[in-house]
C-alpha cells in the first residue's frame, strides 16, 4: 500500500513539473526582446501614420491614422512621378545583383578548383578591397567613368559594382567545404568545369546564393552617393536620389507624402527579404554537411 502511495506521489509530482506553466522560463528575457522588437519597430510604424497624415497632424503628434493617405499616395505618383525612379532602381538592382552572382560563382570556382600562380596573393587582395567602401574610391571610380565615356549613362551604375569581393569570399569558404570527391567524379564523367559549376555546385549553394541575393540587391538599392554623382539629370536617375524631389525647397517639407515615398521605396527589399529569408538565415551556415 506505501509502495502503490508512492508511485502515485511520484507521478503527480513528474506531471506537475511536466505541466506547461502560463508563465515561461526566463521570462524576464522575453520582456526585454519584446521591447527592443517596439523600439526597432517603432520608426517604421511611425512612417506608415505619417503616410497617412498631412503636416498639421504631424505637428500635432498625433498616433492614430490621417485623412491624408489619398492626397500623399495622388502626390508621390502623379506630381513628383516617383514611379520612373523606382523602375530605374530595379533594373540597376537586378543587373547588378546578376552579375555580381556570376561573377562570384565564377571566382569562386576559380579560387577553390584551379592552380595558378600567386593565387593567394590575388585572394589577398581580394579580401583587401572588403576593407575599401566605395565612398574611398568615388572620386577616382568617377574620373575613370568618365574617360571612357560612361558619363551620365545607366551603365555606370552597373558595371563598376558587378564585381563583388563579399560574393567571392562567400562562395569561396562555400566550395571550399564542399568534398573534393564530386570534383573528381565530374572529372573523370568528362564534365568541363562550367558543366560542373551549373550542374553540381550551384544545386549545392542555393542557400547562399540566396544569401548574397539579398545582400547585393538591397545594396544596390540603397545606392545615392553614387547615382547622385554620375548620372545628371532625373531622367535615368534612381529612387533614393528621386526622393529628394519630395522635399519642397519653396514650401518646405512636407512630411506626408516624403513618408509615403519612403515607405514606397523600401517595399522591393522588403519584398526581396521575404521571399528569400530561408536562403538567408542558413546561407553562411558554411560546413562540411552542406
Amino acid at each position: 500500500m506505501t509502495s502503490v502511495s508512492s508511485e502515485m506521489v511520484n507521478s503527480a509530482a513528474k506531471a506537475a513539473v511536466e505541466r506547461p506553466s502560463l508563465i515561461p522560463r526566463r521570462w524576464y528575457y522575453h520582456v526585454a526582446l519584446w521591447i527592443v522588437c517596439l523600439i526597432l519597430g517603432f520608426p517604421l510604424f511611425y512612417s506608415i501614420l505619417v503616410a497617412t497624415q498631412n503636416n498639421s497632424d504631424v505637428y500635432a503628434y498625433r498616433f492614430l491614422p490621417g485623412d491624408s493617405l489619398a492626397d500623399n499616395w495622388d502626390f508621390v505618383m502623379n506630381t513628383a512621378k516617383l514611379m520612373p525612379y523606382m523602375l530605374n532602381s530595379v533594373v540597376v538592382s537586378i543587373a547588378v545583383t546578376v552579375g555580381k552572382t556570376i561573377l562570384s560563382l565564377l571566382a569562386g570556382l576559380a579560387f577553390v578548383y584551379y592552380r595558378f600562380p600567386g593565387k593567394w596573393l590575388v585572394f589577398g587582395f581580394v579580401l583587401i578591397t572588403l576593407m575599401m567602401p566605395t565612398e574611398i574610391l568615388v572620386i577616382a571610380l568617377f574620373r575613370f567613368v568618365n574617360s571612357i565615356g560612361l558619363g551620365n549613362n545607366p551603365l555606370a551604375l552597373i558595371l563598376p559594382f558587378i564585381a563583388s569581393a563579399t560574393g567571392t569570399f562567400l562562395f569561396r569558404q562555400h566550395f571550399a567545404n564542399i568534398p573534393a570527391e564530386l570534383s573528381e567524379a565530374a572529372q573523370l564523367d568528362g564534365a568541363t568545369p562550367l558543366q560542373f559549376l551549373f550542374r553540381v555546385l550551384v544545386p549545392m549553394s542555393w542557400n547562399a546564393i540566396g544569401a548574397l541575393v539579398v545582400i547585393q540587391f538591397i545594396y544596390s538599392w540603397n545606392m545615392y552617393l553614387w547615382p547622385a554623382l554620375i548620372i545628371q539629370g532625373q531622367e535615368g536617375q534612381v529612387v533614393q536620389v528621386g526622393l529628394r524631389t519630395l522635399i519642397g525647397a519653396d514650401v518646405g517639407i512636407s512630411f506626408g507624402p516624403l513618408m509615403m515615398g519612403a515607405v514606397i521605396a523600401s517595399l522591393p527589399p522588403v519584398i526581396v527579404f521575404v521571399l528569400l529569408q530561408k536562403q538567408f538565415m542558413s546561407g553562411f551556415a558554411l560546413s562540411r554537411d552542406k
